[in-house]
Order: C-alpha cells, then sequence, then structure tokens
C-alpha cells in the first residue's frame, strides 16, 4: 500500500486535491468514502475521500469565467494562489470522476454526469466545454478549505494534497466509479473508525486523522464552522524507526511530535502512527523516546 524507506532521496512532490463530501444524517454527521482498487500503484485497497492528481487542464486563465468566487483563505493551501485554485478544480474534477457528483452553480441531473464522467475520462478538458455549453460554473466558494497534508519523503510516489470539505445536497447520488473505485458508502466517522479497529478497512494517517476529527461534530454545520478554524500550515509526516515493548517498528511522526522536525502541532490528536499488524495506528511518542 505505501513504498516506504527511510534512505531514499526524496522525489518531488505532485498538486493533488481531495474532496471530503459530509451530509447530516439521522442523527449524525456522514461523511462519503471510496475504496480504491487494490491494483491501483498508490493506496490501493484503502478507503479514501474522492481525489487525485492535479492535470494541466485545470490550470489556466480559461476557468476564470467558469469557476464562482473562491472561498475564504485557500490561498493558505499553496505558495500560489493559482495553484491552490487549480486544486480546488482538480478536486471537483476527481469527485465527477470517482464519485458522480459535482458542484456547480445549475442543477444537473445523475444521468448527465455519468455522461460527463465518460467524456472528462478521455480528455479532462472537456469539463471546461461542458460547463461553457451550459453557461455554468464550478462552484468553488461552497468548498472550505480543510488541510494539506504532503507525502513523507520516505515514500516512493508523493503528492501535495490539498483537502477541500463540501456539504453535499440531498439530491446528490454520490457512487463509485467502478474503475479507480470498487466501492463507495456513507457512513458516521465513529462507524468508519470502529471497522478501522476490526481490521475490516485499511485507512492511512491524512484519511484516518480527518476523520478522527469529523467524529468530534455531530452536525455538517459545527463541521463547516471548525474547519474554517483549521491550521492550514503543511503536514508532512516524517518516518523513523521505533522501537517498545511490542519490538521493532516504523512510526510515521506529525508536526508536534518530539522527533519531528517541526515542533508544533498543526492538526488534533496523537502525534504519530506506528505501524502494528499492518495497520499505520493512532499513538503518543512514548515517554522514554528522546527528543531530537
Amino acid at each position: 500500500m505505501l513504498d516506504l524507506d527511510r534512505n531514499r532521496t526524496a522525489a518531488p512532490p505532485r498538486d493533488a486535491a481531495t474532496l471530503i463530501l459530509v451530509r447530516d444524517g439521522s442523527g449524525a454527521l456522514e461523511v462519503f468514502c471510496v475504496k480504491r482498487s487494490a491494483q491501483s500503484a498508490f493506496m490501493g485497497g484503502a478507503i479514501v475521500f474522492p481525489g487525485g492528481k492535479v492535470d494541466e487542464t485545470d490550470r489556466g486563465s480559461e476557468w476564470l469565467s467558469l469557476i464562482t468566487e473562491a472561498p475564504p483563505r485557500i490561498d493558505e493551501l499553496a505558495d500560489s494562489l493559482e495553484v491552490a485554485i487549480a486544486a480546488a478544480i482538480a478536486a471537483c474534477r476527481e469527485a465527477l470522476e470517482e464519485a458522480l457528483v459535482l458542484p456547480t452553480t445549475k442543477e444537473c441531473n445523475g444521468n448527465e454526469l455519468r455522461e460527463l464522467s465518460i467524456r472528462i475520462r478521455k480528455n479532462p478538458i472537456e469539463l471546461r466545454s461542458w460547463l461553457a455549453e451550459r453557461k455554468d460554473r464550478l462552484s468553488l466558494s461552497s468548498m472550505i478549505p480543510f488541510a494539506r497534508w504532503l507525502t513523507p519523503t520516505a515514500e516512493s510516489r508523493r503528492f501535495d494534497t490539498r483537502f477541500f470539505m463540501l456539504r453535499a445536497h440531498a439530491d446528490w447520488n454520490a457512487s463509485h466509479d467502478a474503475h479507480e473505485t470498487v466501492d463507495s458508502f456513507w457512513a458516521t466517522p465513529r462507524s468508519i473508525l470502529d471497522r478501522f479497529i476490526r481490521k475490516e478497512i485499511q485507512l492511512l494517517p491524512p484519511t484516518h486523522r480527518t476523520i478522527e476529527w469529523l467524529s468530534a461534530h455531530s452536525k455538517v454545520d459545527d463541521a463547516i464552522a471548525g474547519a474554517l478554524q483549521n491550521d492550514l500550515r503543511v503536514i508532512c509526516p516524517e518516518l523513523i524507526p521505533q522501537q517498545d515493548a511490542s519490538g521493532e517498528t516504523l512510526a510515521l511522526t506529525l508536526p508536534g511530535d518530539p522527533e519531528h522536525t517541526e515542533r508544533e502541532a498543526r492538526v488534533p490528536g496523537q502525534s504519530r502512527f506506528v505501524l502494528r499488524s499492518e495497520q499505520w495506528l493512532p499513538e503518543s511518542a512514548p515517554a522514554h523516546r528522546p527528543s531530537r
């Protein structure tokens, strides 16, 4: 699922984006997840949010008439506003490809989106053409900047991923694409974490930490209010060896961990993920480990 090597020369990361779809369920907030195909080279078989790499067709001034005003603080997700906007557009496009969801200013039905997803899979530039034909725009203003995660330098495939949160419309029929994603579901964050504990699903650290964050919010309004206060500085886990009573293993430390080069925490929760029985489990730093 991950290809980690502490001695690897860091590969340059590619820009990427993901969309956290949330809705108010029966008494609790629910989040939409997809399962990546086991054949995927990166995170194969993992439960994730719809997302993927930024394409060159997601960039450029041609988009200016095809998007709404950007949400507050989006510029904090990148070194330039242009990069951040391209990431938001990519998040929309990938949500269409992987979940048949597209935030636009005009309503569109499931059949339209299904046909469009086929068109853009062949040529991503078709999304711009479709919006222009409809005199429509991507509703970037409805997307909430949530977090920025950078793949560890120890991983062979690296992505600088911007996370956005979006309230799902009641009439949206989100579903996996049966290509890059092979399953999908709406569920409460707590139930997803419980399934992870029972080893029924795989969650990698960024997804686990996001779902853990969501589990503290019972309503979408509360989650959006909380997300607007999030620290949007980059979170880059660092791979270290860990020796404890269970033996020798690996840990991915987060900013704020005593063995991470960034001493200030940027996301709430335990400060590292430790590899235990093929799962990355959230833990606190061992008391006996010295800081560096």
